[in-house]
C-alpha cells in the first residue's frame, strides 16, 4: 500500500500553495502554544518543493515558533490557574508537568534550549518557564537558538540534499511511515501492560 507516498505527494502539492507560508507560520505558532503536530512536517515538504526559499522558510518557522513560545510563557506566567492547570488536568499531564518542573530546577535555561532543539514537546516548557517565573530574556534567547538550530538544520539537510534527497525520501516514505506507525502501536500496547 502506497498510503504514505500519496500523502507525501499531497504535502508537496500543498507546500506550493500560494498561502503555504502563512499556514506554516500559523502551524508553527500554534505548536509552540498548544498544537501537537511539529512544524517540521510542513517545513520539510516546503523546502523540498521550493529549495530557493529554504532559509526564508526556516526563518519564518523560527520566528513563529519563538513568538508562540512567548505566548506560552505569558499563559504560564499570568493564566496558569484559570487556563493552563485545568487543561493539564483534563489531559492527565500532571506527572509530565511535575517532571518538567524538576528539569527546570536541575538544568535551568538549558532545558528550554534542549526542548527547542529536540522533539521534546516545546509547548510544555514554554508554559512551565512562565509559570516558574523564569527570567524572560534568557528564555527568549534559549528558545531562539534552540528552535533556530532545529529548523535551519532541517532546511539545510533538505537544501543541500537536493533532488537526490527528495528522490530517496519519496522512495522510502512508505517504509518509514509504516515503521513509525509500528512504533506508535508498540508504544501504546506497551503502555497498556
Amino acid at each position: 500500500m502506497k498510503v504514505f507516498t500519496q500523502l507525501y505527494d499531497a504535502c508537496i502539492r500543498w507546500a506550493k500553495h500560494k498561502y503555504a507560508t502563512y499556514y506554516l507560520a500559523l502551524l508553527t505558532f500554534s505548536e509552540s502554544v498548544f498544537f501537537p503536530i511539529p512544524p517540521d512536517v510542513m517545513l520539510a515538504p516546503m523546502v523540498i518543493s521550493q529549495r530557493q526559499k529554504a532559509w526564508f522558510l526556516a526563518s519564518i518557522t523560527t520566528i513563529s515558533s519563538v513568538v508562540g513560545g512567548i505566548v506560552g510563557y505569558m499563559l504560564g506566567a499570568y493564566l496558569y490557574e484559570p487556563v493552563v492547570l485545568p487543561f493539564i488536568e483534563m489531559m492527565n499531564y500532571q506527572d509530565k508537568f511535575a517532571t518538567i518542573v524538576g528539569y527546570f530546577d536541575e538544568f535551568g535555561v538549558w532545558i528550554v534550549f534542549l526542548a527547542g532543539f529536540t522533539p521534546i514537546p516545546y509547548k510544555l516548557f514554554t508554559v512551565s518557564a512562565g509559570m516558574l517565573s523564569m527570567t524572560f530574556w534568557p528564555f527568549v534567547i534559549a528558545s531562539s537558538i534552540g528552535r533556530g538550530m532545529r529548523f535551519f538544520l532541517v532546511a539545510g539537510i533538505l537544501y543541500f540534499g537536493g533532488e537526490k534527497m527528495e528522490h530517496k525520501i519519496r522512495q522510502y516514505v512508505d517504509v518509514l511511515g509504516w515503521l513509525v506507525v509500528g512504533l506508535i502501536v508498540t508504544y501504546v500496547v506497551y503502555k497498556q501492560f
